[in-house]
């Protein structure tokens, strides 16, 4: 049986004739993408990038010299091919010759992985070339040729993470797992690689997230950024600058699985007697809102703790549990919840306007420049996750600063005022104007890009540690 034909091998002799001629006798598997770009008339292939070039790479280099030459380049395509044939009438189960959209849902659906007809729909429309809303075996073909995925599971998971809501620093919309997945314990190992991450990032951005909450509290004084800075360095060495870091560290992993394990439920109550479907975008947001604000009110007490523990003084507490008894003696159980209404609220505009922003960003950009994937990349969304945390925390931040101030209110017994939540917005708009409500938003900022960076580098790292697919 002849898998390709004449011509498409005439082409990719070429190609990789071209590489060969530039890297000195090898396949140049970094020039190879530009060289299918420039072909006049290149099949419109989605080409290999990062990752995949390299598992080709390792795959194919049947010498293991760390080099392609031509043969072992069309070994590869040629059992690839096999492979991609053999899925592709997998998915077409009445044989027509076509894959839609009912075909796509239900393979899916009998590897554990429930996906809306909207969701299938964009899957189809990503190979789709010629608008017939079906794939037929050329696209299947030309769109994973480059793509090292060898089985229905394979393509499955690389469906799977195309649709995920990955949207910036806070994971509003938990991830989606298959039932196999959660069997195998995949979900606690990709809880333990995020947990991971978070301590990391926010061991690395500390110094930064301690410089945001005492602008947001001591601010009003006149502390500039520099300023800031430069007193708790004079106040507390440059260790001080890590105050609070610990607790924030700690509260991730109890945080993370009270999210997940409230989000599963709350998916299993949206989705009533429908068993097996797929929860709706705006679905998946109330899902992911509501287990977000469960996390926060049983971890809340952390949340106060943290900012008390970043705002004290040289020797003012022990360590966590003193200043937990210390608040507990001095102002009671209440106290662990001051701040507590601000916070929930500001859940819905920060998590509403990152995933719209995010998911607008994302879909233009595959729009405009990556038609054949439904994968802009990974830069692409980090790059959507950083603009569109940004705007949340501009909707957010005048509650997240009233929360701040709240919980580092001292007990009424010390003389301080307790202010409401309306009380502090009112103190606020009147001794400092608008701009008051975004006191310590520049430190805040500046830790978003190292923040994501450091997560996902660290992230990739410990799920390839943990035997946990990408």
């Amino acid at each position: 049986m002849v898998l390709c034909s004449f011509s498409f091998f005439f082409f990719l002799h070429n190609v990789v004739s071209l590489c060969v001629a530039l890297s000195s006798g090898v396949l140049c598997i970094c020039v190879f993408p530009l060289v299918l770009l420039f072909q006049p008339e290149t099949p419109c292939l989605l080409v290999p990038q990062g990752r995949a070039t390299n598992q080709i790479v390792r795959v194919s280099d049947t010498n293991h010299d760390g080099q392609l030459d031509f043969k072992e380049f069309t070994q590869y395509l040629r059992t690839h091919e096999k492979e991609l044939r053999l899925m592709f009438h997998s998915l077409d189960r009445n044989n027509d010759g076509h894959i839609d959209v009912a075909e796509i849902q239900l393979s899916l659906h009998s590897l554990g992985v429930n996906v809306s007809t909207e969701q299938a729909s964009r899957i189809l429309q990503s190979i789709d070339r010629d608008g017939t809303m079906t794939i037929d075996w050329s696209e299947w073909r030309d769109h994973f040729l480059f793509n090292p995925l060898h089985n229905m599971e394979d393509i499955a998971h690389y469906w799977k993470h195309s649709l995920m809501l990955d949207i910036g620093e806070q994971l509003t919309v938990p991830d989606e797992f298959s039932e196999k997945e959660r069997r195998s314990g995949v979900v606690w190992r990709q809880l333990v690689a995020g947990a991971m991450a978070g301590a990391v990032s926010r061991t690395g951005t500390a110094p930064l997230d301690r410089l945001k909450v005492f602008l947001q509290v001591h601010g009003s004084n006149g502390v500039s950024l520099l300023g800031g800075l430069r007193g708790m360095v004079q106040e507390g060495g440059l260790r001080s600058l890590w105050r609070g870091n610990g607790i924030n560290v700690l509260k991730i992993a109890p945080e993370s699985a009270i999210k997940f394990m409230a989000y599963e439920q709350i998916k299993w109550l949206i989705r009533g007697s429908k068993e097996g479907a797929s929860l709706r975008v705006q679905e998946r947001f109330i899902a992911g809102s509501l287990a977000g604000a469960t996390a926060q009110t049983i971890i809340y007490p952390m949340e106060v703790l943290k900012t008390r523990l970043t705002l004290r003084k040289t020797g003012q507490y022990s360590g966590m549990a003193d200043c937990a008894k210390q608040i507990l003696r001095k102002e009671g159980l209440r106290a662990f919840y001051k701040g507590y209404v601000p916070n929930t609220l500001g859940i819905i505009p920060y998590a509403g306007i990152d995933l719209a922003v995010y998911e607008t960003l994302k879909n233009a950009w595959l729009q405009r420049y990556c038609m054949g994937s439904a994968d802009p990349g990974v830069l692409v969304l980090l790059g959507c996750g950083t603009v569109s945390s940004t705007c949340g925390q501009l909707a957010s931040y005048p509650l997240a600063l009233i929360r701040t101030r709240m919980q580092a209110q001292a007990s009424a017994l010390d003389g301080a005022p307790q202010l409401s939540m309306v009380g502090q917005f009112k103190h606020i708009v009147s001794h400092e104007g608008v701009p008051g409500l975004y006191r310590g938003i520049a430190p805040n900022f500046l830790k978003v890009i190292p923040a994501v960076s450091i997560s996902y580098v660290v992230y990739e790292h410990m799920k390839k540690a943990l035997g946990v697919g990408s």
